[in-house]
């Protein structure tokens, strides 16, 4: 008897393993679609509406409307007149003690609703989506929607969960096996082609895994070899997001563990730019080596991040001016997600990349689009902070992102001394403009 249920479990388990072979692994490494994906999404979309519908109904006070104003405008109703204009106007002769409400009120803002640490926590979505509960909706709705939760649930976990990690696994083994064969050949223009290959074939792969649904816009700003690549980032899988559409060297840190296997085996096949962690303290090294692979233009685009740290889907901080330092076309990259069916962001500093990746693979679709920006070079009167400011601002625009001029690092790092300083300084220099010293 025993026997008799091992050999068919055994024969279900080699149909489902057919059928996703079939159905999905090879469709997606040639790039198909059997339509599977846009009746999901069809099943999905209508099934959200309708818990909106039943959202709005159960909820009587705030109003959806309001919500949405809430929630656009945020805690604070704040004045963004420039601090030049508010100390002038303050007291044109005599400093007065009253002349610190100002700096105590921006304090007080700060501290109930600042700009830069709301960056680091995933967006507050205006209706439930089956996944999370905003923090207003956060109470019973109604016996149906529980149950398409629960279902929801089931649905995540039991099935869509174990799909996903099955195909993860054998994106991964593919990327590690092909390259490391690939990387035996010796260098020809058949091994570039073939390492394109396994690089593309392998990303769609591992993007069908997640449900990933991309558009891509103006794809004749797509970056060509020799130039740079530079993209918004708000999760590790833009990295997946991008090559499923193109290929790229590239840049970062050598890791230990299955990263590390991956970094080893893909940089056989193509020109990764890995740098030890001693290297990556080095810039004028980490500098040379990426001029070195721009001046080559049979080399793939390098694909930089300058934000430096993943941000929430919702704003460009400060781009760190290395990148733009080392010459070459840059060619920007705005990705922008949809929270809808599931958070892309990564909250390093709450969540490792085990926890990470268990949220996105449970999520009901990874959703974004791409916007390939026209090329920029730096001009002759532009520094290169200039330059990645120019960059960034271009970024925001066509993502629709907030722009902010804070440095990313902190996310996990005190304010610098430095920053202090300054607004002192602009703070002393405005009192003795205006004539209150001396």
């Amino acid at each position: 008897m025993e026997d008799v249920w091992a050999e068919a479990a055994a024969g279900v388990g080699t149909v489902l393993l057919a059928l996703v072979l079939g159905l999905i692994v090879l469709p997606s490494a040639l790039g198909i679609s059997l339509g599977i994906s846009e009746a999901y999404m069809w099943v999905l979309v209508k099934t959200l509406e309708w818990a909106t519908i039943r959202i709005q109904k159960g909820v009587k006070k705030p109003q959806p409307q309001m919500l949405k104003t809430a929630t656009a405008n945020g805690i604070i109703e704040r004045d963004e007149t420039p601090m030049e204009k508010e100390i002038a106007r303050l007291h044109p002769v005599n400093f007065e003690f009253s002349d610190i409400f100002y700096f105590c009120r921006k304090g007080f803002e700060a501290i109930v609703e600042d700009e830069v640490t709301q960056r680091f926590s995933s967006e507050e979505l205006l209706s439930w989506n089956l996944l999370t509960r905003t923090n207003v909706n956060f109470h019973y709705i109604s016996l149906r929607l529980t149950i398409v939760w629960v279902v929801g649930v089931v649905v995540r976990y039991c099935f869509l969960l174990p799909l996903r990690i099955a195909m993860v696994t054998i994106g991964i083994t593919s990327m590690i096996v092909g390259t490391t064969v690939v990387g035996q050949l010796p260098n020809s223009s058949a091994k570039n082609y073939l390492s394109g290959v396994v690089h593309l074939t392998c990303s769609r792969i591992l993007v069908r895994a997640v449900s990933g649904i991309i558009r891509y816009h103006n794809k004749e700003n797509r970056p060509k070899k020799g130039g740079i690549c530079v993209a918004n980032h708000t999760s590790p899988i833009d990295a997946i997001i991008l090559t499923n559409d193109g290929c790229y060297a590239m840049v970062g840190q050598v890791h230990g563990g299955l990263m590390g296997v991956i970094q080893r085996a893909t940089v056989k096949a193509c020109p990764h730019v890995w740098f030890e962690r001693s290297e990556m303290k080095d810039r004028h090294l980490v500098t040379k080596r990426l001029r070195e692979h721009v001046a080559d233009k049979s080399k793939l685009p390098i694909l930089i991040f300058p934000e430096g740290t993943c941000i929430n889907n919702t704003s460009v901080m400060m781009f760190k001016k290395g990148s733009f330092e080392i010459g070459g076309t840059i060619y920007p990259v705005a990705i922008k997600y949809d929270p809808q069916f599931g958070d892309a962001f990564w909250n390093s500093s709450k969540y490792n990349i085990v926890s990470y990746l268990l949220r996105i693979m449970t999520s009901w679709a990874i959703v974004c689009n791409v916007w390939y920006l026209p090329p920029m070079v730096r001009e002759k009167d532009e520094d290169a902070v200039q330059f990645a400011n120019r960059v960034r601002s271009a970024i925001a625009r066509q993502g629709g992102l907030t722009e902010l001029p804070w440095d990313g690092g902190l996310k996990r790092a005190k304010v610098k001394d430095t920053y202090k300083e300054e607004q002192q300084k602009n703070y002393s220099k405005m009192l003795v403009r205006n004539g209150s010293i001396g």
